[in-house]
C-alpha cells in the first residue's frame, strides 16, 4: 500500500491502463501540454507521446463526437471534461449517442468510453461551472455513472470505467483532489455497481456518493462523540448501477436513513433512493426518511452562501438529530 493524492490515484489509474491496452487514449482540453486543468493527467504526454494524449480544441461536442465514434471503432478513449458543466454542450454526443449505439445496433456495437473531470460545486467559480449532473446521466439507459470519495476508490473505478465495454462517467470532486488515502500498489479493480460500507454503525444510515461520503464520516464521528449516536456511512461509489442490496441492508439493520448528496433536491438520486427504501424497506422505518442536497437554486458565487448552499456536516448532523 502506497499514501497518494486522489490526483495522483486517476493519474496511475490512467497509466496503467495506457501502459497496459494500446487502444486506450486521452482526450481533452489541455491534457497534454498543460497537464490538465487539475495536473491530473501530468507526465502522459511525455511517457506516451501526441498520439495517445490529445490536446483537444475547445469543442466538447467536436472532441466527444470524435470519441464516441473511436469507441464505436474498437479504440477505448478517455476524455476529459475541464468541468462536468461543459458536458452540455455535447449533450447529443454523450447522451443521445453514446448511450444508444449499442442497443440500436442490436449489441452488435460496443462504446467502450470514459467521460471524466470534476463535477462539484464549492470552489467558488459560479452557476456555470459548478454543476454535478450525475443524476441527468443516471437518467439515461445505456450510460453507467460512478463518483469515487477516496484515492482508493478513485483509481479501482477508474480502472473497472476503462476496460467497460459501455460508456461510464467517472464524476471527481475538485476538492478531494488533495486527500491522500491508502492504495494498493499492484493491479486491482473495483466492480462498477458495488457499494462499501465505509462506517459500521447500528442507528442511522447515513447514504451518500463523493465528496458527500467524506462529509458523512466527519459528522458520523461527530454524532459519535458528542451525542452518542453510532451511525453507519454507506458509500455508494457507483450511481448508475446502483447497488440497492447495500442501501437496502443498511436501512434494515439502523431503521433510519439520511440520504445526501450534492446534487439540487429535484429528480435527484436521493429521491431515486428514497423511493427504493419506500417500497422495498418501509416496514423496517422506525423514522421518516431525510434528505440533504444542495439549495435548489443556481450554485451561489459568494464564497460564504455557497458553503451554505452545499451539504456540510453541520447540516447532516442536524438532519439526523431531527429522527434519531
Amino acid at each position: 500500500m502506497a499514501l497518494i493524492t486522489y490526483r495522483d490515484a486517476v493519474n496511475q489509474a490512467l497509466a496503467e491502463e495506457l501502459a497496459r491496452d494500446p487502444n486506450v487514449f486521452v482526450m481533452g482540453e489541455e491534457v497534454g501540454q498543460y497537464k490538465g486543468a487539475y495536473k491530473v493527467t501530468r507526465g502522459l504526454l511525455e511517457k506516451f507521446g501526441p498520439d495517445r494524449v490529445i490536446d483537444a480544441p475547445i469543442s466538447e461536442a467536436g472532441f466527444c463526437g470524435l470519441g464516441v465514434g473511436a469507441s464505436m471503432l474498437g479504440l477505448r478513449p478517455v476524455v476529459e471534461f475541464m468541468f462536468w458543466s461543459f458536458c452540455y454542450v455535447a449533450f447529443d454526443q454523450v447522451i443521445n449517442n453514446a448511450a444508444n449505439i449499442r442497443y440500436m445496433s442490436g449489441g452488435l456495437i460496443n462504446i467502450p468510453i470514459v467521460f471524466r473531470g470534476p463535477a462539484n460545486g464549492g470552489t467558488n467559480v459560479g452557476a456555470t461551472h459548478s454543476h454535478t449532473p450525475e443524476n441527468f446521466v443516471a437518467n439515461t439507459p445505456g450510460l453507467k455513472v460512478v463518483c469515487p470519495a477516496t484515492p482508493h476508490d478513485a483509481k479501482g473505478l477508474m480502472k473497472a470505467a476503462i476496460r467497460d465495454n459501455d460508456p461510464v462517467f467517472v464524476m471527481e470532486n475538485t476538492l478531494l483532489y488533495g486527500n491522500e488515502g491508502e492504495v494498493p500498489e499492484d493491479d486491482y479493480v473495483i466492480p462498477l455497481g458495488k457499494a462499501e460500507v465505509k462506517r459500521e454503525g447500528t442507528d442511522i444510515s447515513l447514504i451518500a456518493h463523493g465528496r458527500c461520503a467524506i462529509l458523512c464520516l466527519e459528522a458520523a464521528e461527530a454524532l459519535a462523540s458528542e451525542h452518542g449516536i453510532n451511525a453507519e456511512v454507506v458509500d455508494l461509489r457507483s450511481i448508475r448501477p446502483l447497488d440497492e442490496e447495500a442501501i437496502l441492508e443498511s436501512v434494515k439493520k439502523t431503521n433510519r436513513a439520511v440520504l445526501v448528496e450534492e446534487n439540487k433536491p429535484f429528480c435527484g438520486v436521493a429521491a431515486q433512493i428514497c423511493s427504493i427504501i419506500q417500497e422495498k424497506a418501509f416496514d423496517y422505518l422506525d423514522a421518516p426518511i431525510k434528505r440533504v442536497s444542495s439549495i435548489d437554486a443556481p450554485q451561489i458565487y459568494s464564497m460564504p452562501l455557497e458553503k451554505l448552499q452545499i451539504p456540510s456536516v453541520e447540516r447532516i448532523t442536524e438532519a439526523v438529530l431531527e429522527i434519531a
